[in-house]
């Protein structure tokens, strides 16, 4: 299944209809140490701090295992915080506060859009370098890193949920809120994919896009409330990295294996069992360790007043041959996605 997704999707990729076909990791290894914006940010001990949405998720302590080894093998000021909970409001008091140390970047994975946008104008105002994920739709930025293009994500979610439904069916999709940008922007994308390639499967028309609230309880049992008031259901596209994982609990606990269907962003550890018992045929994912990593370096870049030109080389594995996205000079996207599934997950140390 794995194989046949990637050759299906680097197809779709040639044609010129997603983006470019890459390997997702360089050929050889990157070394940060190397770069001469990451040695100058070690030398002037540059501050750069790494804001998550919510420091307890799985998705994002394995974001700060990324931040904490590009200290260490670099020696470049960077770290991330702890922000708790997700929260908007305390995520933007967050930024307020290091705006007011005189940090010089900040690296956001954005909550909500509309309210980060204005606290990061705060930042952009005093000087301060901003570097966002997740976040293509800000303004008061200087760039925002995709691990690769959302249309490419969302095509790919949709082939490994089509694969799983035998390519018919009706379903529906998940985000974690309504106003998370990247993950309705997978969604919308999937479900473009879909009508152009799987005729014999169909959005549910009642209720198109349901909301997990970043919450696998939440997930399991909008899942069971859906499979419930809709009998002809037959699967759920997942963003949030709780999302395809909750609804396999309720797959799991009504005794719908092999006839009820989800795929979507989920952690490999966490899913492990899921996916060898086949629950789960397979989960979606980019190691947010590199993203971390990415934004950092990417931050170093920029203090150092280099000239980000595409193809742009980031020295982190996914990152290597980042381009802008088409009329967007602010978005970099990489090519880092990948499938897990029961035959490679016990592989991917994280």
């Amino acid at each position: 299944m794995k194989k046949t997704i990637a050759v299906t999707l680097c197809a779709m990729l040639a044609a010129g209809t997603v983006g470019t076909c890459t390997s997702v990791y360089a050929s050889e290894e990157p070394d940060p140490t190397k770069d001469e914006s990451v040695i100058k940010a070690a030398e002037e001990e540059w501050e750069i701090a790494v804001v998550p949405k919510d420091s307890t998720n799985p998705w994002f302590v394995r974001m700060d295992t990324g931040v904490k080894e590009f200290a260490e093998k670099t020696g470049v000021n960077c770290y991330q915080i702890d922000t708790g909970t997700i929260d908007a409001t305390r995520q933007a008091q967050l930024v307020e506060d290091l705006i007011a140390q005189g940090v010089d970047a900040i690296c956001v994975v954005p909550v909500d859009m509309e309210s980060m946008d204005s606290t990061l104008k705060k930042a952009k105002d005093a000087g301060i370098v901003v570097i966002t994920h997740e976040g293509a739709d800000l303004e008061n930025v200087d760039y925002d890193i995709e691990a690769f293009s959302n249309e490419g994500y969302g095509a790919f979610i949709m082939q490994n949920l089509a694969e799983a439904m035998g390519e018919e069916g009706v379903y529906t999709t998940m985000v974690a809120s309504l106003t998370n940008g990247s993950h309705n922007e997978w969604a919308d994308a999937a479900v473009e994919y879909q009508k152009e390639h799987y005729p014999n499967m169909t959005l549910l028309e009642e209720n198109p896009r349901v909301e997990s609230d970043d919450n696998g309880d939440t997930a399991y049992n909008v899942a069971k409330e859906l499979i419930k008031t809709y009998p002809d259901l037959k699967g759920i596209m997942g963003t949030s990295s709780f999302d395809a994982p909750g609804v396999a609990r309720a797959i799991q606990e009504l005794g719908l294996v092999d006839k009820f269907f989800t795929s979507g962003t989920g952690m490999p550890a966490d899913n492990a069992e899921l996916l060898k018992s086949g629950v789960l045929k397979s989960l979606t994912l980019w190691d947010p360790a590199k993203s971390g990593e990415a934004m950092v370096n990417l931050a170093c870049k920029v203090l150092n007043g280099e000239e980000i030109a595409a193809p742009l080389n980031l020295n982190v594995d996914g990152y290597t041959e980042m381009n802008f996205r088409e009329g967007n000079e602010t978005v970099l996207e990489g090519q880092g996605w990948i499938t897990i599934d029961a035959e490679n997950v016990d592989g991917l140390g994280f």
